[in-house]
Parts: structure tokens; sequence; C-alpha cells
């Protein structure tokens, strides 16, 4: 048996007998966030000034008063010593897009003999782990190691569980030590507070008290589950995350039977455990169901803080990749595991709140007269007008390069859908003022027992890039294996700066004694006039809207090597530096970042796509062909007469792989081709000529597939891998 036919007879085998259940006694109400140094937490084991010092800069933005650290991380620890932790980690996101972590135990020896527990302010706010061998874009280098982290307190600790402990885990920053970013998490705090100063400004004109606003935001996660085994027999998925050979299954996706469908008994007792690990750590998780592909799934959030979104969406990622492996599962967060197969996105679900609790995205039920939803969602139209392009660079990566613009994710275009309910609104502005609102009213379905159901004022559209979805903003583009950090960042940064385009000369006329709503409505209809050539209601995947965008102006970058210039363009170094944001060293170090994360990728696919032609599908092939060969002969020496199919054929089969040999050859040249220039002709090289040769390997290897006996072949296929739970 070959890894293959192992790999099949492991999993008909497979029982559920000992692999670990979610706790099914205790309530929700009681697991969730016990994990959590919670406001609860807090509130319990911090002095009263402690506390609301604390609170303070958690829910307005106050400046961290230094002389409460010590309080903070003696109750910290103690907290965290009551269960079980034996060690703390400064928990940040890198540009790896990834999580980091670097432990430290809490006891230190003393003179005289026993250890001490200690954990002091100095060690809560600051860490420094190395800073060399994170990406950052020629920042830091070998020789310049020293980095810091820094606590974010509006992310509570957490208590991550292991079989054999537990260990504090404190969310931070993390920089260079020459003060530049070298993370996520840095520009996404900077983004929260442009903005929520330039929001302010328009929630002041209206007499609000609010004083910090903040984007919001609730992930969809999509995944992709397939057994263990089928995993660690095929180097592909190990090294890079999605299959490099695999021919199309006789049955897909095609009957959508697997949409919304009876989730599997394995997947669902996978899916209760992952939700059990992260109620704990106080994930608002709230929605799982199959997704479209066979074996894909998704699990959904409640709205939160974008900074707490961010990390919890990492928490979720992690968390399911370590309970997927208790129950004999290897979770795929590959944007496309599976050619042919609907790919995985992440739709960021963006919007704006006050610190009271208001959505400044709600329409209301006449959002015509709702002055503030108005000019709020004037300023996204606007930002999305002008800053397509940097919202496209945002999801720029060889992962998402394979999703964006099949006919299951958002094409590669820039636009924004409203619905019926706000175009009707956008209209009527651009023609001098909103005087009406669509209402959804009822439903009624024709069955006597079924009672009218409310009809929303508008339908929805999935095929849009960036979605109005009632009360939000859904950036449907986002792929599945990435950190939300860097779009929220791009969405925050261009709206801070439309809304302070528009708030500017209407707090001039306000202060000359002019009425705010006259202003208003002066200047609504120029603001939707400027950007009303992004709004598009229709079919996204139509031949028809690709050519009608060309012709508004809007940006088609189909790609990553089109799209990141973008990033280091004039007009984005002005943006992000004004807001300050990004420096324009930052920006500079993340577009060399992204590009060579572009080349490594598509590098390292080449390496495994020879090694699996030429290791294992090359001599299947020949051993199929010699087996064929020796058919042919037996029959001629035995006076038979050759039937024309048998020598048909050995000729399909010694042409298939004659076309495979000449692809790997040509494939082999193309990565070892030296190119002159910088990392951006070597990223541009990777795309034009080796992913092309890599293509090309792959077209002869799955032609064989379809040829050689299936005793003899030795990569699981897509039948088994999608289809065998």
């Amino acid at each position: 048996m070959n890894a293959r036919q192992h790999a099949v007879a492991a999993i008909t085998s497979w029982s559920q007998n000992g692999a670990r259940l979610a706790t099914k006694d205790v309530p929700i109400r009681r697991l969730y966030g016990m994990n959590v140094f919670s406001d609860e937490v807090m509130r319990a084991r911090l002095p009263e000034n402690v506390y609301r010092a604390l609170r303070n800069t958690i829910k307005k933005g106050a400046p961290l008063d230094e002389t409460i650290a010590d309080v903070v991380a003696t109750a910290m620890k103690e907290w965290a010593m009551e269960r079980g932790a034996t060690h703390y980690t400064h928990w940040f996101l890198p540009m790896t897009g990834l999580t980091a972590e670097k432990h430290d135990s809490f006891l230190s020896p003393t003179e005289a003999g026993p250890a001490i527990a200690e954990f002091s302010g100095k060690e809560l706010v600051k860490g420094e782990p190395d800073a060399s061998s994170f990406p950052s874009g020629g920042i830091r280098a070998t020789f310049e190691a020293r980095g810091y982290t820094a606590w974010d307190p509006t992310s509570p600790a957490f208590i991550l569980e292991n079989v054999n402990g537990t260990t504090l885990c404190i969310p931070t920053a993390y920089c260079s030590w020459t003060g530049e970013a070298l993370d996520k998490k840095t520009p996404l705090l900077r983004s929260v507070e442009a903005l929520s100063k330039q929001a302010l400004r328009i929630l002041r004109l209206f007499g609000s008290d609010a004083s910090k606003v903040f984007s919001t935001a609730g992930p969809e996660q999509e995944y992709f589950l397939i057994d263990k085994n089928f995993y660690y027999a095929r180097p592909d998925l190990i090294n890079a995350g999605r299959t490099l050979f695999g021919a199309k299954p006789p049955k897909g996706q095609e009957m959508e039977d697997h949409y919304f469908g009876a989730i599997p008994e394995r997947v669902l007792a996978f899916m209760h455990e992952s939700e059990t690990e992260l109620y704990k750590l106080g994930v608002p998780v709230k929605t799982r169901h199959n997704e479209v592909a066979p074996s894909q799934y998704e699990i959904a959030p409640i709205f939160e803080n974008a900074n707490v979104a961010t990390d919890h969406n990492m928490l979720v990622m992690e968390t399911m990749k370590r309970v997927a492996d208790r129950y004999g599962l290897q979770l795929l967060l590959h944007e496309k595991p599976f050619a042919g197969i609907n790919g995985s996105g992440k739709h960021v679900n963006w919007s704006l709140a006050d610190d009271h609790g208001n959505n400044l995205l709600r329409p209301g039920d006449t959002p015509h007269d709702n002055a503030q939803f108005l000019l709020f969602l004037a300023a996204v139209l606007r930002a999305v007008a002008r800053h397509g392009d940097l919202l496209r660079v945002a999801i720029a990566y060889a992962g998402n390069d394979h999703r964006l613009g099949a006919n299951e994710a958002p094409p590669a275009i820039i636009s924004v859908f409203l619905g019926d309910m706000l175009q009707d609104i956008v209209n009527q502005i651009e023609k001098g003022g909103a005087k009406s609102t669509i209402q959804g009213g009822e439903m009624r379905i024709g069955v006597s027992i079924l009672p009218p159901l409310p009809r929303d004022a508008g339908d929805r559209n999935r095929t849009s890039p960036f979605a109005f979805t009632g009360n939000k903003f859904e950036f449907r583009a986002v792929g599945s294996s990435q950190s939300i950090a860097g779009p929220i960042v791009v969405l925050n940064t261009i709206v801070a700066e439309s809304i302070d385009d528009l708030i500017t000369p209407l707090e001039t006329a306000v202060a000359a004694g002019k009425d705010l709503n006259t202003e208003i409505q002066a200047l609504l209809p120029k603001v939707i006039a400027e950007a009303k050539h992004v709004i598009f209601n229709g079919d996204n995947y139509s031949e028809a809207w690709h050519a009608e965008a060309a012709k508004r102006g809007l940006p088609n970058r189909r790609n990553t090597i089109d799209s990141l210039p973008d990033l280091i363009s004039p007009k984005s170094i002005a943006l992000f530096g004004k807001y300050g944001v990004f420096s324009e060293r930052e920006i500079h170090s993340r577009f060399e970042i992204l590009l060579e994360n572009y080349k490594k990728t598509v590098t390292i696919e080449a390496q495994i796509t020879l090694q699996m032609a030429m290791r294992q599908i090359l001599p299947a092939a020949l051993r199929y062909q010699g087996e064929i060969a020796q058919s042919v002969a037996n029959l001629k020496s035995a006076g038979a007469v050759v039937p024309k199919t048998q020598v048909s054929l050995l000729n399909e089969l010694t042409a298939t792989i004659e076309e495979l040999q000449t692809a790997i050859a040509q494939l082999e040249e193309a990565s070892e081709a030296h190119v002159e220039g910088d990392t951006y002709a070597h990223a541009k090289h990777a795309r034009d000529e080796v992913i092309p040769a890599t293509n090309a390997v792959r077209a002869a290897g799955d032609k064989l597939e379809g040829i050689v006996a299936a005793d003899l072949w030795p990569l699981p296929t897509y039948q088994e891998m999608l289809f065998i739970k």
C-alpha cells in the first residue's frame, strides 16, 4: 500500500472513541470569559482608583498612568497563578501575519533558596524580544536586534491553556529600538485614534458628548477541514497550505448540497469544542455552518472593538488549529486550497460606534432625515472612491490572487453596494435633497399557517467587495488566512481623511453663524457627485461590469504585483503620514515585506511542485507505463493482435510523461534564472515566469492523474480529501 491507500484505510477506521469532547455540563454563561482578565475581574481585584484610571485608558483612550502598573501587574499575576499559570508572555502580531510569544517564568530564585513569584509593572508594560529575525522591510538588520513590546491595555490579557499548564498572555504592540512599528497592532491603534479624532468632530456638531469613537469589526472566518492522514500524505498542503496538484473530481459543489447542510458529526464535535475554548477566552462566536464547497465551513462572531476583534480573530484561527488536531482533522486556512473549488474568505463587517454604544452607521427608520448618518455615509463613499486602490493593496498577497475575481469572491475592482433604500436616498440627494425613504413592508408567502414576514428595504449583493448590509459595511474581499488588521487600518485612515475634508467647511460655516442643516444639504450633493462612480448595485461577476468599471476609471489591479506599487505612491505616503498611521519609512518597509513574501511564496510552491512531480508523480507514471508496455509486449510475443486502444493508451501516457518532463525542465530554468534588479523585479519574475511554469507542471500532472492506475497514484485525490470524512 502507498501513502494514499494507507491514509484512506486509516480514515475509514477512525472512531470518535477517545476523542476529547467539549464540556457539556457547564453553562455557557459560566464558561464565557473565564480565562480573561476582564472588566469584572479588574473591578474585583483592583483598588477603586486604579480600576478607574485603567478604565479611563481603555474606554476613553486617556494616557496610561505608569504609577498604577505595579498594582495591575500584581493583581494580574495572582489571578493567573490561581489558574495554574507558571509563565507569562507578551503576545504580539509581527509582520509574519501570525502571532508571536516569548515565555518568561514568574518564579525567581532567592539567596535563601526557595523561589518567589515576581511580576512587576515594568515587566507588564514592556518586554524586549529580538527584532532582527522578524520581517522588517529593512528597518532592522541582523546586527540590530533590539525591539520592544508594549502592553496594550485596551485588549484584555488572557490565559492560554495547555495539557500541562497555563500561560498568561498579555496583548502588546511591537516596535523597533528606533521607534518604528514592526507589527500590525501599532498602526491599527494609530488608525483608531485618527478616526476617533475626526469622527468626534461630526458628533460635536450634533451635540453629542461622546469622548471616543471606535471602528468595530466582526470577521466571518471561512475554512476547510480534511482528515489529518490526507494532509500528511500531501507535501503541498504541509508546505504551501494548498494543493499544487489535483484533478477535478467527478462531483464537486455542482449539486449545491453542502451549503447550510447538516454538519457531519465529527466536524460538529470539533466545532463544539472550538467554541467552548473560545468562550473561555471571551471570543463572542455566534454562527457556525457548512459553506459552499465540500468540507468547507464558517464561524462568525458578534461585533467588537476592531482592535479586540483583530486579536480575537487570531485566537480563533489558532484555537481551531489546536482543536482540529484532537479530532484527527487538519484546518486549512489558505484562500484556495483546492483548484476549481470555492476558496475561503474572511468577510470583515466594519462599522463605527461611540463610547455610548451608538452605531454611527445605523440609518434609522427614516435615514433621509438622519443628517448625522448621511454625513458618515458620504464620508465612507468618498473614502472608497478616492482610495479604492489602497483597499485593494490591503488584500494583496499570493494566496488571495487565486481567489479574487473567481465566481466565488468579489473581483479585484473595488466598488460599493448600497441597496435599494440607500441608493434611492443617494439619488435624491444628488438631485437636491432627500424627502423620503423606501420602506420594506411585509412579505406574504402564501401559506396560511405562516405569518407575514417583515421585508428589508433592499436585497443583498454577494458579489460586491464592499457592501452596505443594514448598519455596517461588509468588506468581502479579505482573504481567509490574513490578519484583519491591515484592511481595517486602511478603512480607518481613508475614512478619517474623508471626514476631515467634510467637516472642516461645516465647522467653519457653523462658527460663522450659518445653519448646520442648510450647509449639510448644500455639501452632500457635491460629495455624492464626486463619489457616485464607485457605487454599483449589479452583478460584479459580469463582463459588462468590468467594461463599465473601466469607463468609470476604477482601477482593476488583477494581482498582487499590479497592486503593491499603490502602497508607496505619493498619495498613499501623504495620507498615512498626515494622520500619523505610517511614516514614509514604515510604508516602504511594508512594501518590501509584501514583495518578499510574494516572491518567497511563489518560490516555495515551485520547489514543492518540482519535488512532487519528480519524486512522486513521474515515478508512478513510469511504473504504469512499464505495466502497459509489458502488457503490449506480452500480447505481441504470444502472437495475439494488440488492440489499438492499448497502443493508444500507451502513446497517450508516453506523450503526457514527456509533457511533464518538459514542463519540469522549464520550471527548473525559470526558478534558477538570475534576475537583475530590486525586490520588485524578483517578485515580477515570479509572477510572469515562475507561476506559469508551475502551472504547466501541474497541468501535466493532473492529466496523468486521470490516466495512471488508481493503485499506483501516490497522492490523495480531491474526491477522497473532500468527501471521505
